[in-house]
């Protein structure tokens, strides 16, 4: 089974963890939350989701990739925590999947993981690169990377991941399911 570590910081995007969460189970494919400090993350509008565990205590080579839900705040937490950009160094290395919506992209780039390109929530670009970012498309794919812009994008963001962890036949049940005809 495929696996998936989603870390949470305090001010994470809830609608983005969630939905990435929610559709990745709809997938068939494990998912471990792991915050960051205390196991109950308040998000960015009040809502507080308990975390699976804290990060201290996970094994990353346990999973296949990580995926970063935006969130000012949540994404400058983990943009900071070194344990969050040892992981995202080490995934890179090993060709891992990695992905990250809204403002969560940032914390790829101090890990200096973005390849050719990426997207973001409207804003960020601007202290990322602009080099490299593209505004076109709800989720961009660039080797192992993926990234997507913003709430709005979240379960095309969610599908593409799951398109790529367990394949095309459980991507178009997952999508059909959850009447997503427009990712």
């Amino acid at each position: 089974m495929a696996s998936v570590l989603v870390p949470l910081a305090s001010g994470f995007e809830e609608i983005e963890a969630v939905c990435i969460i929610d559709i990745l189970r709809r997938g068939g494919i494990l998912v471990v939350t792991a915050s960051l400090g205390d196991e109950k993350v308040t998000g960015a509008n009040g809502i507080t989701i308990i975390a699976n565990n804290k990060l201290e205590y996970i094994e990353p080579s346990e999973f296949d990739m990580i995926v970063l839900p935006g969130g000012h705040n949540g994404a400058v937490a983990l943009k900071e925590s070194e344990r969050v950009q040892s992981i995202l160094k080490e995934f890179d290395e090993k060709k891992k999947l990695i992905g990250a919506i809204c403002a969560a992209p940032m914390a790829l780039k101090e890990a200096g993981v973005i390849k050719n390109s990426y997207t973001c929530y409207p804003s960020y670009e601007d202290d990322i690169g602009l080099e490299k970012f593209t505004d076109k498309q709800k989720v961009v794919v660039d080797e192992n990377i993926i990234t997507s812009r913003g709430p709005g994008t979240a379960i095309c963001f969610a599908l593409e991941i799951v398109k790529k962890l367990v394949g095309d036949e459980t991507y178009e049940s997952v999508k059909s399911g959850v009447l997503a005809d427009y990712c």
